[in-house]
């Protein structure tokens, strides 16, 4: 038997015409900017600053714009042909199709987003310390609470894309105002100023950084790993271009069924659907330049100078565990309690707005991916495939929250940093991917344009050479 169902090909499909203004349509780049501001942002990029100053903050401006023109080439593909950028990688080589599966659980195995979500809920309803030495208090109790709210949310609408995107621009509304509000308080002229030198510190990176933890800074600059390829389920769910001929996936949960196509399409490539694509586009460049490089890089330099005023000048380097609750009681000597409450619904707000985007977005990926792949899938639709993958993803984080918990030596941040390592893989392979399918099979009026090139090609040297010299390092060290 073979191990993969035949791929059909392009069904022939006029672009629908784009009726609704740009705000009748935002959701999915909000819904990135939610899974972007995460563990890198609160956490890594934080905890990196409290240990070296501002001397590669350029770093984090430059991950978050080279991540937009990857985010450009992925609604590239979805607007065109309907089609999730897994199924056209599927087309360049069915091989890809484990390969990314593979990448995807190796990338957001480790529960390390859940853990700080659960830790962060903990520490604003009671404290860190609470019942510390009990199972209520415990990391495995606290993130099978956040669990199991994301949960509700995915399993409770009749279409899942709704709750996700209602529920994550609520969160990113709190984070974005709860960041102003730190800034402002704990804002001097020179914390600004080295913010400032630290933006025009290109390329200088601080003694004692190495490449892998650069590397990593990098990746965590944006949504990073697989991540930034989510942005095609939520396109299609929002009817974006040819998205408008593929159903929502419904929630198998509440009794709705829906046969969802496993291929897309391909337009006539004509002066009419040569100008739909275009304000198609427009649509993509505007909502990426809005959430993803503007709300992204105002969050993360947010974040970045809350650790510049607050944790820098202490010299208090936390660990991934502590980061919030250590910040959050700075900011409570200086502002008073409600600093400290601040900034810990900020970061509950934070992880667990990453937390359901990462559940939902996986499960998405490795759902497609087989639905559309593997020799007798199609047998159970895609809203099964996807409800048991989400399932078994939270009863695994759980599982391994408890390993982590009890294992000695295991540190929530060396996860977090392995699957950061782990997405820069991935985004090594997949970024010369999406350029060369989007050149390769893409009508001639969507294809990417010289600007767009030159941009992915310089995200290819980037990725690709800081991986490659990453593991040869890796490597020759052990020999």
């Amino acid at each position: 038997m073979a191990l993969f169902a035949p791929l059909n090909d392009f069904k022939q499909a006029d672009l629908p015409e784009r009726s609704l203004g740009f705000w009748k349509m935002a959701g999915p780049g909000a819904i990135l900017v939610g899974l972007s501001i995460g563990a890198g942002e609160i956490i890594i990029w934080p905890r990196s600053v409290a240990e070296h100053g501002a001397g590669m903050i350029w770093a984090a401006v430059l991950g978050v714009f080279l991540q937009l023109w990857i985010n450009f080439e992925v609604g590239r593909w979805t607007v065109a042909t309907g089609e999730t950028v897994f199924t056209g990688f599927a087309r360049v080589w069915r091989g890809f199709a484990p390969v990314f599966i593979l990448l995807t659980i190796l990338g957001w195995i480790a529960p390390g987003w859940a853990r700080a979500s659960g830790n962060a809920l903990k520490a604003l309803i009671f404290s860190p310390e609470f019942a510390k030495d009990s199972f209520w208090g415990s990391d495995t109790c606290w993130t099978a609470l956040t669990f199991g709210a994301v949960a509700l949310l995915l399993f409770g609408p009749k279409v899942v894309y709704k709750s996700v995107e209602i529920s994550i621009e609520v969160m990113v509304a709190i984070v974005t105002l709860g960041l102003i509000a730190v800034a402002v308080v704990v804002g001097t002229s020179s914390v600004w100023k080295e913010l400032g030198a630290g933006l025009v510190n290109i390329p200088n990176v601080p003694e004692g950084v190495a490449t892998k933890d650069f590397f990593i800074l990098l990746v965590f600059a944006g949504a990073g790993g697989t991540a930034n390829l989510f942005y095609t389920f939520y396109l299609r769910d929002k009817n974006i271009g040819m998205g408008a001929h593929i159903p929502a996936m419904p929630n198998l949960l509440r009794g709705r069924h829906e046969t969802i196509p496993s291929t897309g399409f391909r337009y006539q490539d004509n002066a009419e659907n040569g100008a739909r694509f275009k304000s198609w586009f427009k649509y993509i460049v505007q909502d990426q330049l809005l959430f993803f490089w503007f709300l992204n890089s105002l969050t993360i330099m947010l974040f970045i100078f809350g650790s510049l005023a607050v944790l820098h000048p202490k010299g208090i380097v936390p660990g991934a565990g502590s980061l919030i609750w250590d910040e959050a009681q700075v900011l409570g000597e200086v502002w008073g309690a409600p600093g400290r409450v601040i900034f810990l619904m900020v970061g509950v707000a934070t992880l667990f707005s990453t937390q359901l985007a990462l559940v939902d977005g996986v499960a998405r990926s490795i759902a497609d991916i087989v639905y559309t792949n593997f020799a007798g899938a199609q047998k159970r639709e895609l809203s099964w495939w996807y409800a048991v993958i989400a399932g078994a993803w939270i009863v695994a984080g759980v599982g391994i929250t408890f390993v982590m918990e009890h294992w000695k030596g295991t540190s929530g941040l060396a996860f977090l940093t392995n699957a950061a390592f782990m997405g820069g893989i991935a985004m090594a392979v997949y970024v010369p991917l999406m350029l060369y399918m989007n050149l390769r099979y893409l009508p001639k009026s969507a294809r990417p344009g010289p600007f767009c090139i030159v941009m992915m090609l310089v995200a290819t040297c980037v990725y690709t050479g800081f991986a490659v010299y990453t593991i040869y390092g890796l490597c020759t060290a052990g020999a």
